[in-house]
């Protein structure tokens, strides 16, 4: 179960200015729940939850067992919520040096613009058996249109059963690759039209890859339909706590909210986060600006901004209690051992320890140095864990935009970058 500790937030915040807005956190949590908010229509993240499709979750499962069969890699092909999500689960949950056992390589394509990484990719996928993914909505967005047209003519090319390795995750009905499904007979899931992209990670856009990676995909469904049950009354509920508080430290002026991992595999997690909270908060001049840091890399980089620069920025600690880990430091050895590395203070430490030790010291030194902070404790990193995680800042999101008067489901800022280059790329 996570657990939110806003001890080092205290000082910052006037508790009447807390207890004002977690009163207008319950309207927004109301709005949420009764689907009576703006945007209340694109709220099918949650109802999947609620009404959970086993049929889906079996047939995901076989397709996925198929491709771990067959297949050396499966290249993912998507931008923004179409593989953020995918990629920040299945990196959390794979060994940081090789793959879970008996799953294929997962790669991951048309999320820029790159040339070169897309020509190397080619080369690379060269005497593999290769099956593709492609996740899109309308099949027109440029990055992922690119890629997919490169990789069909490269699995067109070296296979006689192209079309059965193609696997499109898209809209019901509507755009081009439907056409090609219709074409092709390629294998097909859809993409709900009432969850946007940085929401899906929960539908078949997040689930296929993870599952082609080994994961439990029910343990994840799990974690997140628990948490929706938890987060249901609007009482003790550290999501609209979690909420509120940031809507307070915004409303004092701060711009930027720091979301920070000790452990490594979660930095793609951030980088879901970061999508999520941008895409939903950033509108109508408002939001605090998400960014993330992996500690303690990151404390010997932009760590010496945070302790002393501009005071623009409050904190979020993403924890988890227990890593997994039993490594602990070594005794010196050898004959005439001095000590010379400073750490015999250490030995027979556990690494988990010290890097607690060094979230506890991180926290108290921004607290001190004028930067709010809280944290979020996973108990683990494991599916169910996660999938709690993922429901926990769906929902905090949501009512947070709530509190800023945006609608958090919408994009619209989204297209202005699109008009400017397909104008001068000279698209009909």
């Amino acid at each position: 179960m996570l657990r939110l500790d806003y001890e080092h937030i205290l000082s910052f915040v006037d508790p009447k200015d807390l207890d004002r807005q977690l009163g207008s956190a319950r309207n927004a949590h109301r709005l949420l729940i009764e689907k009576s908010g703006p945007g209340g229509d694109s709220t099918g993240w949650r109802d999947i939850l609620i009404r959970r499709d086993e049929a889906l979750l079996q047939d995901i499962a076989e397709t996925a067992r198929r491709i771990r069969e067959e297949a050396d890699i499966l290249v993912c092909i998507g931008i923004g919520g179409s593989y953020l999500g995918a990629e920040a689960v299945i990196q959390a949950l794979s060994p940081s040096f090789s793959r879970n056992e008996g799953s294929p390589e997962i790669l991951f394509a048309g999320h820029h613009m790159s040339g070169a990484y897309l020509q190397e990719l080619l080369e690379y996928l060269d005497g593999k058996s290769v099956f593709v993914n492609v996740i899109s909505k309308s099949g027109r967005t440029l990055e992922p249109a690119i890629a997919f047209r490169c990789i069909r003519q490269h699995l067109e090319k070296h296979f006689d059963d192209a079309d059965r390795r193609i696997i499109i995750t898209t809209d019901p009905e509507k755009g081009a690759l439907n056409t090609l499904h219709t074409t092709h007979g390629y294998k097909k899931y859809v993409i709900p039209g009432d969850v946007g992209g940085r929401f899906s990670v929960l539908t078949p856009v997040g689930l296929l890859p993870i599952a082609v990676a080994g994961i439990d995909i029910r343990a994840l469904f799990k974690g997140a339909a628990a948490t929706l049950a938890r987060l249901a009354p609007p009482e003790d509920n550290p999501a609209l706590l979690y909420a509120a508080i940031r809507s307070v430290l915004l409303q004092q002026g701060l711009s930027i909210d720091l979301l920070s991992v000790f452990e490594p595999v979660l930095c793609g997690f951030g980088r879901w986060w970061q999508q999520l909270f941008g895409e939903s908060e950033g509108k109508n001049g408002t939001g605090l600006f998400p960014f993330v840091a992996q500690y303690s890399t990151d404390l010997h980089s932009i760590g010496q901004y945070v302790q002393e620069g501009q005071r623009s920025l409050m904190e979020t600690f993403l924890m988890v209690e227990r890593t997994g880990g039993d490594l602990s430091v070594p005794e010196e050895r050898g004959a005439g051992s001095k000590d010379l590395d400073g750490l015999d203070y250490l030995a027979r430490r556990s690494m988990e320890t010290i890097n607690r030790a060094a979230w506890e010291g991180t926290a108290q030194a921004h607290t001190d140095g004028g930067v709010p902070n809280m944290t979020l404790w996973m108990q683990e990193i494991s599916p169910v864990c996660l999938g709690e995680a993922i429901y926990f800042f769906e929902h905090a999101v949501s009512i947070s935009g709530y509190l800023l008067g945006v609608n958090p489901f919408d994009q619209p800022g989204v297209e202005a970058y699109k008009r400017e280059m397909f104008a001068r790329l000279g698209k009909p």
